[in-house]
This record gives structure tokens, C-alpha cells and sequence, in this order.
């Protein structure tokens, strides 16, 4: 007799406001507890002293994490001057002091120039692989990290405020793989002085947004309980911008067997005006789903049919 899987066949996204001193492992156990869900993962770490949005994806959702995680996410955060730590946030020891601290007004002249796409060197406590192990692993051992420069694209950050000489809060908005803490770092660099991320809050990744958000401790107060399942947001909210289209009965299973379907004129007019105009649908990425709703497949559009490579199962057993 086959195993029974632990856990229940809870799929979907919680969006949970992750608390400062928590990690992003921890968060996701929790919520996996709190819906006894078979399988848990995240779109997007946060640091232990960071806070705010980690999106949780529970079951089938897991499936679509790759399309949060490639979402442009938001930061609120604030930068303090005059010392450059090892891990480049508050949580990492001191290893330089400066005296020089930035005015507003070069601040401001300074940020356009670490814009648009950058190179941008990751911090050393980070979870980026050097050799097979993770860099932040390689850094706590008291190993030299040596990381290199990579393109990440910034699409725009605002000078919030600059409460005092030695702190200056900020906005960014950022694509995948921009760390906010070398952005800080790369800033004080470029206006002569040292800093370091002191406060790190994200408040949107794609269309996840802090205002969605449940706190992890409320969260943690509707354990096995109905009133948790009102934080469960559907799968397709990871593809929200995605084209989707509504597919048969018979063309749902022949999808879920991981065959191809043929794509109708009709269908194929519906997909085109969803894709905004493209003007190659080749290797278009399509959300497919019955008439009622219920996710079917990811599909790749290509030589008239629509081919699946992810598909969603929500059997019980």
C-alpha cells in the first residue's frame, strides 16, 4: 500500500509581513504549519533584520514561484553613514570608519549614476554559490569572499527623507538579484564617505503588496483553523500579467497527460490581444485553466499549438 503524503493539498500564496529577527526558512515553516500543507516554498529571501513582504507559496503554487521571483520588487529603507560593515547591513561586525558625512544635496545628485541597469558587486554574506557552497557560509568561516560584478537592473529609487546627518531613508524599485545592501555600500563609495543598510522594509514584490500582507504572529493564531484560508490568495495571483486562456474539458486532460492542444483563430485572437501586441507569439508563455477557473497548465505558444512544460495537479490522494 502506498504512503500517505504528510500534510494536506493546500495550494496557493500567503503573503505574509515577516516579522525583524525571523528568517525566511523560519516563515515559511511556520505558515506550512499553521495550513498542515504538504509543500511550502518563497518567492525572494529576506534577511533576518529585514521586514515585510515574503510571498509563501503553498502546493501547486510552488510551481509558479519562478514568475514572483522574477517580479520587480520594492524596498523601503534607510542608510546609515560613516561606517561600512562586513555583511553591509546593521546585523554585521564594523570594519571601517569615516568622518565624512554626505548632504542632502549630493545624495540626491549621486543616485541617477547606480540607475538603470548597473554592475553591481553582491555582499559577501549572501546566498549566491561559490564552489558549491553559499558565499554567506564562506564569509561566517572567516574565508576571503571575492564575488563578481553582475548586471542587475534598478528602475528607480527617490531620497525619502535625511533625518540627520548620519541617516538618509530611501525607495527603490528593482528587478531580480538587486541587493539593496551593495546599492548602499556602491552610494557611500561614490559620495566619499562608508554606509550601511540600518532599517530594510520590502513592500511589494510584482503584484504581491505589504497591504496584503497578514503578520506572521496573527497568522500563527489560526492554526488549523478555517479563518487561515482567508489569507490564501489563488495560484494565478503569481501570474497576473501572464496571458491566460480557458481551455475544454477534453483539451484539459489531454494538457494535464502533458500533451499539446492546437490553438483555434478564435483562441488564437484572444491570446494575441492578451499578449498586448507581440508581434512573435513564438515561445509565448500562456496560463491555461478550465471555465471554471481551475488551473490546467503553463504552455509554451509554438507552430500553432500550445505545448505544456508545467502542469498543475490537484489530486487528493
Amino acid at each position: 500500500m502506498a504512503r500517505r503524503k504528510k500534510g494536506s493539498p493546500v495550494h496557493g500564496w500567503v503573503i505574509v509581513d515577516k516579522p525583524q529577527g525571523v528568517t525566511s526558512t523560519q516563515t515559511v515553516a511556520a505558515v506550512r504549519r499553521v495550513f498542515d500543507a504538504r509543500k511550502a516554498g518563497h518567492a525572494g529571501t529576506l534577511d533576518p533584520m529585514a521586514t515585510g513582504v515574503l510571498a509563501v507559496a503553498l502546493g501547486e503554487a510552488t510551481k509558479t514561484v519562478p514568475y514572483a521571483m522574477d517580479a520587480q520588487k520594492t524596498y523601503r529603507f534607510t542608510a546609515t553613514w560613516g561606517e561600512s560593515r562586513d555583511s553591509d547591513d546593521a546585523e554585521g561586525a564594523v570594519i571601517a570608519r569615516s568622518s565624512v558625512r554626505p548632504a542632502r544635496a549630493a545624495i540626491q545628485a549621486a543616485i541617477p549614476a547606480l540607475c538603470g541597469t548597473i554592475q553591481q558587486v553582491p555582499p559577501a554574506y549572501s546566498a549566491i554559490k561559490v564552489d558549491g557552497e553559499r558565499a554567506y557560509d564562506l564569509a561566517r568561516d572567516g574565508e576571503a569572499v571575492a564575488l563578481a560584478p553582475r548586471p542587475v537592473f534598478v528602475r528607480s529609487v527617490s531620497l525619502l527623507s535625511v533625518p540627520d546627518a548620519d541617516t538618509a531613508e530611501f525607495e527603490m524599485v528593482c528587478g531580480k538579484g538587486a541587493y539593496v545592501r551593495a546599492w548602499v555600500r556602491d552610494l557611500a563609495s561614490s559620495l566619499g564617505t562608508l554606509g550601511y543598510v540600518s532599517q530594510l522594509r520590502r513592500t511589494a514584490i510584482g503584484n504581491f503588496k505589504v497591504s496584503q500582507a497578514v503578520g506572521l504572529e496573527t497568522l500563527k493564531g489560526f492554526m488549523h483553523s478555517p479563518a487561515a484560508f482567508e489569507h490564501l490568495l489563488p495560484l494565478s495571483t503569481a501570474l497576473d500579467g501572464i496571458p491566460a486562456l480557458a481551455v475544454t474539458g477534453q483539451d484539459a486532460v489531454r494538457l494535464k497527460s502533458g500533451n499539446p492542444i492546437l490553438v483555434r483563430r478564435q483562441e488564437f485572437a484572444r491570446i494575441a490581444e492578451s499578449a498586448q501586441g507581440e508581434a512573435n507569439l513564438q515561445g509565448l508563455t500562456v496560463f491555461l485553466s478550465t471555465a471554471d477557473g481551475e488551473p490546467v497548465a503553463l504552455a509554451s505558444f509554438a507552430e500553432g499549438e500550445l505545448r505544456p512544460f508545467r502542469v498543475f495537479n490537484f489530486a487528493i490522494g
